[in-house]
């Protein structure tokens, strides 16, 4: 199994409503043993170069095994950040050989 990056982005104006640290937590519930590490919520921002327009922004990350791409764009499908007109960058995570 291979290990992706989910990078979840919102609009650059969405503000959390009451419910949404219980819906994210039940989608990562519903990953299950897929959810390789959790990840962090990401509470500033600031960019530099072209990362997507204006108008989005991170919110967070999270890591996922899955077999491959496909797999991993199905495990995003259902993200919150998705019923909010945001959406998720989805991307192997290259390990660094150990020296």
């Amino acid at each position: 199994m291979a290990k992706y990056v989910f990078s979840f982005r919102v609009p650059s104006d969405y503000a959390p409503g009451a419910g949404t640290l219980a819906e994210w937590r039940a989608w990562f519930g519903g990953l299950g043993s897929a959810l390789a590490d959790v990840g962090n919520a990401v509470t500033e921002y600031a960019s530099l170069g072209e990362v997507g327009g204006s108008d989005y922004r991170m919110a967070g990350y999270s890591v996922v095994s899955a077999e491959d791409m496909d797999s991993a764009l199905a495990l995003a499908k259902d993200c919150p950040v998705m019923r909010v007109g945001g959406g998720v960058e989805v991307g192997p995570v290259l390990e660094a050989a150990e020296s």
